[in-house]
This record gives structure tokens, C-alpha cells and sequence, in this order.
């Protein structure tokens, strides 16, 4: 977003090439192209892990770039690669595509955005998400603190391995239950996720794949992990192993020593 927004916005839609209809969830792809065209982009705001354009008919463009999707600004004489799934067209000479590897991303074009983003937790970024409102959302639930903190109908935003990033700061195993966090974890937990997320965000995300910034330059957060994607490296902290394992199917990284 923080990114793309300068370059785009007052920009209108010219036209959707579609190479993907799978990409669009809702309205049907025909009246997704039909009704996107002639429309200007008043601003993009975050939802989570959603873009949300914010669009001069009233109209919400949602995209979700899952895990390997991308969005990149190019010229319009720039040829499509291979896993581009959508073009989207735009005045002054620009084109946005959505190259997704393994087709998990999504498109929408609807009127009001709670549709899409209406069930979704608070935003840990928030004034509103203290360590009281992380503390009383712990207690509901008897799960696994990796799972709780990827389940985004309970807190929004965080991704796999920033999940683990944060579990590390605040030196909690990622298997604890969240009804088991002390107040003193509890507030070490609320730090340690705005700290990693400010960070990532300070850093352009974590280009450990796929994921490229919309000028196709990389993101340096993964240059900074102290345990995400670090299997079998030395902890810098304790100089443990890091181990890796799978928490409701997700893989996890994380140090025996350091978390607890």
C-alpha cells in the first residue's frame, strides 16, 4: 500500500484483461471488468491482509495476495510474464498485474467493503489494541498461541512468519494456550506485535519467495528474522538450534531455549 498509493492514486481504470476469471470472487468476472473500467482511485487503505481501493463510483476494488501473489506497476508496453493473472489497465501509460504463482489470491468489486472484511479481528496496529484488549481476546480462546495469532477472524494482519517473529521477542513457545499467558506475557505478546509488524512494515515486508514491492524492488524484512525460515541456524541470542514444526499446519520456527 504504502507504496503503491503515490503512484496510482487519482489514476482512472481503463480496462481489465482478465487471464485468470478464478481470481474474481465477486461480482461475476464480465461485470467485474464492465464496472471496474472508467472509475478513478481515490485512496487504497489495509484491512488485515486486504488492500481496499476506494474507488470514485462508491465502489470497493478488495484484493488478497494470499501467499504468492504480487502486485506490480509496470508501463503499459511492459509483456506479461508467466503467472500474471489479471492486468489492470490505467491512464497515463500504466498497467497494475497480479502475478500469483499459485492462483491462491482474490479480487472482489462490491459497494460495501463489510462484505468482504466485516468478520474480521482487531487491527494490532491500532491505538484501540491494548494489552487489555489482546489479554481479554487470550482468555476466549483454548488454542495454540501460533494458531490464535494466524486466525485473522481473531486478530488481523499477522502472517505466518511475523507470528513467529513476535513469539520470539516475547520468548513464548508457540504451542502455549493463550488462556495460559500471564498478564507480564500477555503485555511482553502486545509489544512484541507491533514491534515486528512496525518493522516489517519499516522494511518493506520479507521477500523469503516471491513477494516483490509494486516497483519489482524486494523487501528487506527477512534479512532481520531471528528465527522464521532459520531451521538449524544458531539462536543469536542463546546459540541453541532453531527448530522447526507444525502448528495446524502451518510450519513454525522457533528456539526450545529461548521460548518457553
Amino acid at each position: 500500500r504504502n507504496c503503491l498509493l503515490p503512484q496510482v492514486r487519482g489514476r482512472c481504470f481503463t480496462g481489465v484483461t482478465l487471464l485468470w476469471p478464478g481470481l474474481v470472487r465477486q461480482p461475476s468476472p464480465e461485470e467485474f471488468c464492465n464496472r471496474l473500467s472508467g472509475q478513478q482511485i481515490e485512496d487504497i487503505q489495509r484491512r488485515g491482509k486486504y488492500l481496499i481501493f476506494r474507488l470514485s463510483q462508491g465502489d470497493r476494488l478488495i484484493l488478497h495476495l494470499k501467499m504468492t501473489g504480487v502486485l506490480l506497476l509496470q508501463p503499459s508496453s511492459a509483456p506479461v510474464q508467466p503467472h500474471t493473472r489479471a492486468v489492470f489497465h490505467l491512464d497515463k501509460e500504466a498497467n497494475i498485474h497480479f502475478w500469483d504463482q499459485r492462483k491462491f489470491g482474490a479480487a472482489w468489486l462490491v459497494g460495501d467493503e463489510l462484505t468482504v472484511v466485516g468478520n474480521l479481528g482487531p487491527e494490532p496496529l491500532d491505538e484501540e489494541f491494548t494489552p487489555e484488549v489482546l489479554g481479554e481476546i487470550l482468555s476466549r480462546h483454548n488454542m495454540p498461541l501460533k494458531a490464535l495469532l494466524l486466525d485473522q477472524n481473531i486478530i488481523a494482519g499477522i502472517g505466518n512468519m511475523y507470528a513467529d517473529e513476535a513469539l520470539f521477542a516475547a520468548r513464548i513457545g508457540p504451542l502455549k494456550s493463550g488462556q495460559d499467558l500471564t498478564e507480564e506475557e500477555t503485555k511482553r505478546l502486545h509489544q512484541a506485535v507491533r514491534e515486528v509488524l512496525s518493522a516489517a512494515i519499516q522494511h518493506s515486508g520479507a521477500s523469503v519467495d516471491t513477494y516483490k514491492q509494486p516497483d519489482g524492488e524486494l523487501g528487506t524484512a527477512h534479512l532481520f528474522f531471528q528465527v522464521a525460515h532459520r531451521r538449524g541456524e544458531r539462536c543469536r541470542n542463546c546459540h541453541a538450534a532453531i527448530q522447526r514444526t507444525t502448528v495446524r499446519g502451518r510450519g513454525t520456527y522457533f528456539c526450545p531455549v529461548c521460548q518457553r
